[in-house]
């Protein structure tokens, strides 16, 4: 029977996707194993009746510099009593692909010792995904989409900027970021935006929103000193992640909640949000200031990936058969700087609680520190200039507010 390897997708989509899956297929096509796509992720991979893709030379070939996913994705996350050996059995299925986060490469593992148990030997090789550039990858490598996610941010970002300067107006915008800052910190450094938040900055202090819309005055009252009336304030949506609940619960925001009675982030704009806030606030301090509100979110996830990402992704697809053909499994496929390719393993990543931290922009860099300086924000000796429009200057004091003094 012809032996076959199976790929699928989990989470969200990231560029680069296409790339992964076609070099997959092209690279072990040419070895003589049929290879098929399975869409739904696990789900579809344990359902009875999976919708499949079998994979030839042509459709690989058309697919791999396309943005989003020839494979449809999905977040299922299966139970233990989910799993069953008929799909690996009636494909003879050699090797397992996953293409996903953290979730989808441990339910992999969870998966794999199941079947061995089953007494089916199937291999697997997981091929790290996520914009947010939080895997703590060696070399500090970035994780493949984010140079592309944060490429078109970048596009979209200097076209808001441009409108900002063309209207004499302010924009909040917020990028998305779970974890970590690194895509708001790439497009606001690239964008020269006047105004950036990210988590990392509240190293020293706990994150609330009067902190976040004072930054924002802060930097709108210091434009004004030095005579200019616009700009762009890019805010992570990572802030929310590391506030307490209550603060969000609390913040006169009408959220839906799910049956836990947590808010439901993904339901709503972080960018309105913010907007909303600042605009209460300016109104309360008599601050004349239009702001809109932008967000950069779903659009930054299925553009075509940029020739760095095609690199990457080819790499690590071609990597992935490098590494099965020197019989290693359960592993994550991984690049150096060198190009070199290497295997990871979960354990490498996880804290005593067998999660894995994310990793973090490194505020204390000399490269955070530059553009952090680079920004417009009122010091103490902006106090007195800084009288013609708010009363308490000190409040909006950069490093006050990040307790960073």
């Amino acid at each position: 029977m012809e032996k076959s390897i199976a790929i699928i997708c989990g989470g969200g989509p990231a560029p680069g996707i296409n790339t992964v899956i076609s070099t997959l297929a092209k690279t072990f096509l040419k070895d003589g194993y049929k290879v098929i796509g399975v869409h739904h992720g696990y789900q579809g991979l344990l359902s009875d009746e999976p919708e499949l893709k079998i994979f030839d030379f042509h459709h690989a070939d058309r697919i791999f510099s396309r943005g989003g996913s020839t494979l449809i994705m999905s977040r299922f996350k299966p139970k233990d009593s989910d799993f069953k050996p008929d799909f690996f059995k009636k494909h003879n299925v050699k090797l397992l692909v996953t293409i996903g986060g953290d979730d989808t490469a441990s339910t992999a593992n969870r998966l794999t010792k199941y079947l061995q148990d089953q007494h089916l030997t199937i291999s697997h090789i997981h091929v790290p995904k996520t914009i947010d550039n939080d895997l703590p990858l060696p070399d500090r490598n970035p994780t493949f989409g984010f140079h592309t996610a944060k490429d078109e941010g970048v596009r979209i970002g200097n076209t808001v900027y441009e409108d900002a300067r063309t209207s004499e107006n302010w924009f909040v915008m917020s990028a998305m970021g779970r974890s970590a800052g690194h895509l708001a910190f790439g497009i606001a450094s690239a964008c020269h935006f006047q105004m950036m938040i990210i988590p990392e900055m509240f190293n020293k202090t706990n994150i609330t929103f009067d902190k976040i819309i004072n930054m924002i005055i802060s930097s709108i009252v210091k434009c004004k000193i030095k005579g200019v009336e616009y700009g762009v304030a890019l805010v992570s949506e990572g802030v929310f992640h590391f506030m307490d609940e209550e603060e969000i619960i609390n913040s006169g925001i009408n959220f839906t909640y799910d049956d836990h009675g947590h808010p439901e982030l993904g339901n709503v704009s972080k960018s309105h949000i913010f907007n909303y806030l600042l605009q209460v606030r300016l109104k309360e301090i008599g601050l004349q200031i239009k702001s809109r509100p932008v967000e950069l979110g779903y659009e930054l996830r299925c553009c075509n990936p940029i020739a760095f990402d095609l690199t990457l992704c080819t790499l690590l697809g071609i990597g992935v058969k490098k590494l099965y053909d020197q019989g290693i499994s359960g592993c994550i496929v991984s690049a150096n700087s060198r190009g070199d390719i290497s295997p990871l393993y979960l354990k490498d990543f996880e804290d005593e609680n067998g999660k894995i931290p994310p990793r973090l922009v490194d505020i204390d860099s000399d490269m955070a520190q530059l553009f952090i300086k680079n920004l417009f924000y009122i010091q103490e000796k902006d106090y007195e200039n800084a009288k013609q429009y708010v009363s308490n200057p000190e409040a909006y004091d950069f490093k006050k507010i990040l307790n960073w003094d």
